[in-house]
């Protein structure tokens, strides 16, 4: 998957912290296939794949990590307090229909930046496209803050959409950036307690890298990419 333009991040060489950011915002393996809504259709991803969907540590040089990549099998009485849906008709079909979730979660000094990141795999990209349309009817817009406007991060995967407020849950910038990748809905946030947003290159960087991870999990590779700067 090639991209045109500045490239931060390369191929080759948890809950808890994440849902407190969100909430107050304004198994086995499975199984490749494109991500991108090619012709093929895309792998749905088993518990161990998603998990190394997640970037860690060694993805994210600068950022110390809170919450290790975690993945799990949803309980049906207690859906992923990541999966937020108004539409109640939707809800159901949504965060019922999820395989298997994930988060991690970092910080970065001096100014404690927080960057989230969160997964959720299902059995095919028809379920998974309107997973994420129903679900950005909750993330997208100004649900990151009041006044937010979009953040421009080019076209990682089949469906993408950022958002950046100036006062978040933290009292400072925040960004919310949901995709689709194949099978995958993937969301990544960012808050501050200074007054430096995350730059909108970084953004369009993290969001890359995680596009890059997802696809490479289901055309059945070790996702390798990372972000190399800032």
């Amino acid at each position: 998957m090639s991209r045109p333009g500045m490239r931060w991040y390369v191929r080759g060489a948890a809950v808890g912290a994440v849902a407190l950011l969100l909430a107050g915002c304004g198994g086995g393996d499975g199984g490749g296939g494109d991500g991108g809504g090619g012709d093929d259709a895309s792998k749905a991803l088993g518990k161990a794949e998603l998990l190394s969907v997640l970037p860690d540590a060694k993805a994210l040089p600068g950022w110390r990590t809170v919450a290790e990549p975690e993945a799990q099998k949803p309980v049906a009485e207690y859906p992923p307090p990541v999966c937020q849906v108004p539409d109640k008709k939707k809800r159901q079909a949504t965060c019922g229909e999820i395989t298997f979730w994930g988060v991690s979660s970092f910080v970065r000094k001096p100014d404690v930046t927080s960057l989230n990141f969160w997964t959720l795999a299902y059995k095919d990209e028809k379920t998974a496209g309107a997973a994420y349309d129903a679900l950005n009817a909750y993330y997208g817009g100004d649900r990151v803050g009041v006044g937010a406007k979009p953040v421009g991060i080019g076209e990682p995967g089949a469906e993408r959409e950022a958002n950046r407020a100036g006062t978040g849950t933290m009292g400072g910038p925040a960004t919310i950036t949901q995709l689709r990748v194949g099978t995958l809905v993937l969301g990544i946030s960012t808050g501050t307690q200074g007054k430096s947003a995350v730059p909108d290159a970084e953004v369009k960087a993290l969001a890359a890298m995680v596009a890059d991870r997802a696809q490479q999990a289901q055309d059945g590779e070790k996702p390798s990419a990372a972000v190399t700067g800032r």
